[in-house]
């Protein structure tokens, strides 16, 4: 079944299903045919033991059977299929109506008053046995008389009738089957318009959408679906497209300014000093690409889930001390002051949280104009803990909030030209870092203070 189309499939169902519901009703009906017509026998013959019994309860010795002979033979002889043997005690046959049977013994010895079943070559019959001196009421002959009722006629019918369903239904299954398959082919119409469209889908077309108002309901949560993976593969894809830009862009400038510098100390004779001086020069321009494939390396193991955090107890408000001492030269120089308000503790790894954190700080230390303060505020917020870094600087709109963690994206496109030691991969990081402390990190900007708010799990 696993290789079978699902138009197949569906008619194979929609036969068994419409064949299981003609068997359990043929069935059923048989069982209550079969039934109905045993009780119409049994009706018959109770009526005739009742009577046969009452005649002959009047008997007071077997020499006076000769005298209800005839009343015997009007009761028994106006059903054409009813069959009545009369035997006295010793078991000879006494009455024969229409005619002599050979019956089995144990049938005429059987219970009083219980209907039985009895096959005789061609012939079904239904009977019954009554013993006249089981009855109590001092019958002094001790006769006994069965009915038989001829029901070959019933059985044939029945026969009949079985052989007609098993044929009917093995057409019905056929037709049910080849309706089935029709039904499930015109029904999946709406299913290969979607396929259709699908397959006309390219890395060139992903702007494209199925439209759900012609899709039926059954379908509209599949296509609905559909879409939305479209829009968050056109979404990665751009992103792809545009980090290859940016990334091509970055590495453009410094592998530019080693060869400009190369060609020109190679283009003649230099002193030793010169040729020093541009070593370092190329220096500077080699640790700034290093660090950025470290960092393209630590996102592509992030993006992969490869960065297992350790679970180790983490004072926040010791990291950013620890911090605040190592830029604390830089900030001086600025004049700006930094603040912490605080405590908080996390589990975490203590050297990915010491570099989320060092990102966000050296981002705020680079926007923040001289004389103003950067402030981190460490708290509690419900079933997490809460860390904040707020700085005074240029706004930035709504729209490039949720995007400020993209790589190689910087809000001011002014800022993308001759910046060679910002390649826009912190926050990206610094993102990577939360989500792997299953935290979360968001940005807001009011009144020109921005904050970069950073959620971790309590400890």
């Amino acid at each position: 079944m696993q290789h079978v189309s699902l138009t197949t499939r569906l008619s194979l169902l929609f036969m068994l299903a419409v064949t299981a519901v003609l068997l359990v009703a043929g069935l059923s009906f048989n069982q209550l045919g079969r039934h109905h017509f045993m009780l119409l026998d049994r009706q018959t013959l109770e009526e005739k033991r009742q009577a046969t019994q009452r005649i002959l309860s009047q008997l007071s010795s077997v020499e006076q059977f000769d005298e209800v002979q005839p009343r015997l033979h009007v009761l028994l002889g106006a059903h054409r299929d009813l069959t009545a043997l009369i035997y006295d005690k010793a078991g000879n046959l006494l009455f024969a109506e229409p005619g002599q049977v050979a019956l089995p013994a144990h049938l005429r010895t059987s219970t009083s008053g219980e209907l039985w079943q009895w096959q005789d070559h061609s012939h079904s019959f239904r009977g019954i046995t009554t013993h006249l001196d089981a009855t109590g009421a001092g019958q002094k002959p001790g006769l006994s008389f069965v009915l038989l009722l001829d029901t070959t006629a019933h059985m044939q019918f029945f026969a009949t009738i079985e052989r007609w369903f098993w044929l009917s239904l093995l057409i019905s299954a056929l037709v049910s089957a080849g309706l089935g398959w029709l039904i499930a082919r015109s029904g999946l119409v709406p299913l290969r318009q979607v396929t259709h469209v699908a397959a006309s889908i390219s890395a060139t077309s992903l702007k494209e959408r199925i439209p759900l108002a012609a899709v039926p309901l059954e379908l509209r949560q599949l296509v609905a679906s559909f879409n939305a993976m479209l829009e968050r593969l056109d979404d990665a894809f751009m992103r792809l497209s545009n980090f290859s830009a940016d990334i091509a862009h970055e590495l453009r400038t410094p592998v530019s300014n080693l060869l400009m510098q190369t060609e020109v100390v190679l283009s003649r004779p230099r002193s030793s000093e010169t040729y020093e001086e541009t070593l370092y020069a190329n220096l500077d321009d080699l640790k700034h690409m290093a660090r950025m494939i470290d960092d393209m390396l630590f996102l592509a193991k992030a993006d992969n889930g490869l960065i297992t955090p350790e679970h180790q107890p983490v004072a926040l408000h010791d990291v950013v001390n620890r911090l605040f001492e190592y830029y604390r030269l830089l900030a001086d120089e600025q004049g700006i002051h930094l603040q912490l308000q605080g405590l908080g503790n996390i589990r975490g790894d203590l050297p990915m949280l010491h570099r989320a954190i060092a990102n966000l700080l050296s981002n705020a230390l680079r926007y923040t104009p001289q004389g103003q303060r950067i402030t981190v505020c460490i708290g509690a917020n419900g079933r997490f803990t809460e860390l904040s870094v707020s700085n005074p600087g240029p706004s930035i709109a709504d729209e490039h909030l949720e995007q400020l963690f993209d790589r190689f994206y910087r809000a001011d496109p002014a800022r993308r030209e001759g910046s060679n030691h910002n390649a826009g991969l912190g926050l990206a990081i610094t993102r990577s870092i939360v989500t792997a402390h299953q935290g979360h990190i968001s940005c807001t900007c009011e009144a020109g203070v921005t904050t970069f708010h950073l959620l971790f799990p309590a400890f």
